[in-house]
């Protein structure tokens, strides 16, 4: 069943997907069906901005555990918003465990396959998996020449993480002369890109990068080098190269077992933002982030699998629009600094309960200086307090840093990573906020799929550094363009939330303060003492 927005159509059009262009992020599940083609016909022309559902075609072996494979490719894609049909080339006997059988299906059922799916839809990626004999790659190469498929993304399957053949030396040989040059990118593991390139030891990031050069000479378009298995790195990095451009990309090494099933998830990911049009960096960038998301999500999970998280963010992404948040608690948003907290010696668990005892309604966590690692532990530990009060927490800018703590969503400024990817990296239930200065990025914020809008600064302050003041005027102008609810932000305290709140702008529901709460002795008192202001004015205005 493809994933369609929320409260829109979904017709089905000589089996091709249709659905109508939402206007904001909310997905669910619909089920639809079939239509004439003149009707279908008929209702793209009236006006109901009807598009093609991006179609992804994944040619590669199915996995009896459905952690890999098939399987995995089709999670990741609806995890993604793309519709995936599938060309099995063979049948694997698999579990968390390893392989225990392989079947390969004979290349002419590959090639019926094949023929059946792209004689009648339009896909727009073909992502290539376990191809278990030259035979199956040859017909492969053909259909895929033969009916001029756009673009193409192979992850070179020849082990499977748990150290299986997949795939022998026969087929090395079809890989070299005749897929890579059909690829757009190719996605080799270091013992894959090994393999491709005659059995060479890779060992450094100077490494990744020559068998990327090498490996891009040999006819792929683009290349990603995964270094996860790289020896001696605290951080887990990878290799992109675009035959002109290497391009580091790195994010924390997640000590986990549950691993099975990586390989098929990141390559379907980068096929489901190719067929939507993302530019193949950027493509690359965007599906790294859910990926760490579930190795997070499932480090010293027992029996756990990458495709099991991605159901899991697939079942948020069909439950529809967020069912955690509530534009009531943005009342007395409290956003830590760790600077204040070393000045008055408490730690960042101690200020975020002492701030929930005190009476804020929402907070968010907010920390420039720490270390991934670290800030996941404290983010944990706050994570815990917060949901122990019922009070939500976000993190500040941090996505891989939320989602490894599940928290409850992330706050991100204009120069972090753009609400539409971050939601959908997050999916549905998480909450998602966005700084804005002016009506034209309060606009954008509710069209990206953003929960609230945090406006400022407000006033002058000292916890950011270059940030132009909006004062009362810019407030007001953004809150009456808002669509979404909006908090304020910059210099608040005490002594000037009464004429912020007094406005009078109907969504206007609260203010986030830093200095006047945890620059004192107090947390508690402090907040309290807002907390109480604020419930006074709420009052008086009903």
């Amino acid at each position: 069943m493809p994933i369609a927005p929320c409260g829109h159509k979904t017709l089905l059009v000589r089996s091709r997907v249709l659905f109508d262009r939402p206007k904001r992020y909310q997905v669910r599940a619909r089920l639809f069906s079939p239509m004439s083609e003149e009707s279908a016909y008929a209702a793209a022309t009236q006006g109901s901005a009807l598009q093609w559902l991006p179609h992804v075609l994944t040619v590669a072996g199915s996995d009896s555990g459905a952690g890999a494979g098939i399987q995995a490719d089709i999670k990741a894609c609806a995890a993604a918003g793309v519709y995936c049909s599938s060309v099995i080339t063979a049948v694997t006997a698999q579990n968390t465990v390893g392989v225990q059988g392989v079947y390969s299906i004979a290349e002419e059922f590959v090639a019926e396959q094949l023929r059946s799916v792209l004689s009648d839809m339009k896909v727009d990626v073909i992502k290539t998996g376990m191809l278990p004999s030259p035979g199956v790659i040859a017909v492969l190469c053909q259909i895929i020449k033969e009916f001029q498929v756009g673009t193409v993304v192979v992850d070179p399957v020849m082990v499977s993480t748990s150290g299986d053949i997949l795939s022998g030396p026969s087929t090395l040989t079809g890989f070299l002369e005749q897929l890579l040059p059909l690829a757009d990118i190719v996605t080799p593991n270091l013992k894959e890109a090994s393999a491709l390139l005659g059995g060479i030891f890779l060992d450094t990031v100077g490494d990744m990068r020559s068998a990327a050069k090498s490996i891009h000479d040999l006819g792929a378009r683009n290349v990603l080098v995964k270094g996860g298995d790289l020896r001696g790195s605290s951080d887990a990095i990878d290799i992109f190269f675009d035959g002109e451009q290497f391009h580091e990309l790195s994010g924390p090494r997640i000590m986990t077992r549950n691993t099975h099933g990586t390989g098929c998830t990141l390559a379907s990911y980068i096929a489901a933002e190719l067929a939507k049009g993302t530019p193949m960096l950027l493509a690359v960038q965007v599906s790294l982030h859910p990926f760490c998301f579930c190795a997070c999500f499932t480090a010293g999970i027992l029996y756990a699998t990458l495709a099991k998280q991605l159901f899991i963010m697939i079942v948020g992404l069909i439950s529809g629009p967020n069912s955690r948040f509530s534009a009531d608690s943005l009342l007395l948003y409290a956003v830590t600094d760790s600077r204040m907290n070393r000045k008055w010696s408490r730690s960042m668990a101690e200020a975020v309960k002492a701030s929930i005892e005190g009476g804020a309604t929402i907070v968010q966590l907010r920390e420039k200086e720490a270390e991934t690692g670290k800030f996941i532990d404290i983010a944990v530990k706050c994570v815990a307090i917060c949901r122990s009060y019922g009070v939500p927490l976000l993190i500040n800018d941090r996505i891989d840093v939320a989602l490894a703590c599940d928290a409850d969503g992330v706050h991100v400024g204009q120069s972090d990573m753009p609400v539409i990817f971050a939601r959908k990296i997050l999916g549905a239930g998480k909450i998602i906020g966005v700084s804005c200065k002016t009506p034209a990025q309060a606009e954008k914020a509710w069209a990206d799929g953003a929960d609230y809008i945090g406006c400022g600064g407000v006033f002058p302050t000292t916890t950011k550094k270059n940030n132009p003041t909006i004062g009362l005027d810019g407030l007001k102008a953004v809150c009456l363009s808002s669509k979404l609810p909006v908090v304020a932000i910059g210099g608040i305290g005490a002594e000037n939330a009464q004429s912020v709140m007094e406005l009078s702008a109907p969504n206007l529901k609260g203010v986030a303060v830093v200095s006047a709460l945890f620059d004192q002795e107090s947390v508690a008192a402090e907040t309290d003492r807002l907390k109480s202001l604020l419930m006074d004015m709420v009052m008086t205005d009903r």
